[in-house]
């Protein structure tokens, strides 16, 4: 069985716009894919544009790599199942799948995937939607469907990643070391002084305050610098009564 990364190719028919293509090589790489075709672009040196090459950002190497064919037979080249993308309904064609709803059904790494786009313009022709096998449909507001090409390809590479597994989530912040339980025992003696000497706290008739204190602490699971603040809001509360 192939990898499902190197089978999956993204192949885009007459576009016009290099942006756009920079920007649809940009959310294949964010999603792990580098595969790109295109059938019969505007211009024949859109891949090397100034606009593509800005739009691509940090993605040029998937323009680097990406082919330029005439036809989409050529482009599916090698491919054994072809997933159209439409808007317009027709009378005849591949059956219409939500892109969710079909991954989850698609066998991984038993097929080299193509997900197929039409011109920013006209979008597919017929032909071209009848040679797919699947017609995707990414459900949107019914009363405007209208997405940018880049946009269709993200929603498209994402949705399929996660069929395909996904990628672990990074942490892009270091986890805090948790209070111990002296640390905890400390700020809040520091917070019943201080309550006491607000007049908050009676420790002649305590009513449980304490007890309710260390509870509501324990649930927010302080770290070392928490509590370095809340003492640090004890102090300025003594120093503003003085």
């Amino acid at each position: 069985m192939s990898d499902p990364q190197d089978s999956t190719r993204f192949v885009l028919i007459g576009t016009s716009h290099p942006g756009n293509i920079g920007a649809a090589a940009r959310a294949m790489k964010v999603m792990g894919f580098s595969d790109m075709v295109l059938v019969a672009p505007r211009f024949a040196d859109v891949l090397t544009q100034a606009d593509a090459l800005a739009m691509a950002s940090g993605a040029t190497d998937v323009l680097a790599r990406a082919r330029i064919v005439p036809t989409l037979a050529d482009a599916l080249d090698g491919v054994t199942y072809a997933c159209a993308t439409a808007m317009t309904p027709r009378d005849f064609g591949p059956p219409t799948c939500a892109p969710r709803e079909l991954f989850a059904e698609l066998g991984l790494g038993t097929h080299r995937v193509a997900f197929v786009f039409g011109s920013e313009r006209f979008g597919m022709s017929n032909d071209d939607v009848y040679r797919c096998h699947v017609c995707l449909s990414i459900p949107t507001l019914p009363e405007y469907g209208s997405l940018n090409l880049a946009q269709a390809v993200q929603l498209l590479a994402y949705d399929w990643r996660q069929a395909l597994g996904g990628f672990p989530v990074q942490p892009r912040t270091v986890d805090a070391r948790r209070a111990d339980d002296a640390a905890v025992q400390g700020l809040l003696d520091h917070w019943r002084q201080t309550l006491v000497n607000v007049g908050f706290f009676d420790p002649a008739v305590p009513r449980k305050l304490v007890p309710r204190l260390r509870q509501l602490l324990n649930r927010a699971q302080l770290t070392d610098e928490e509590v370095h603040i809340l003492r640090g809001v004890a102090r300025a509360v003594d120093k503003a009564r003085r």
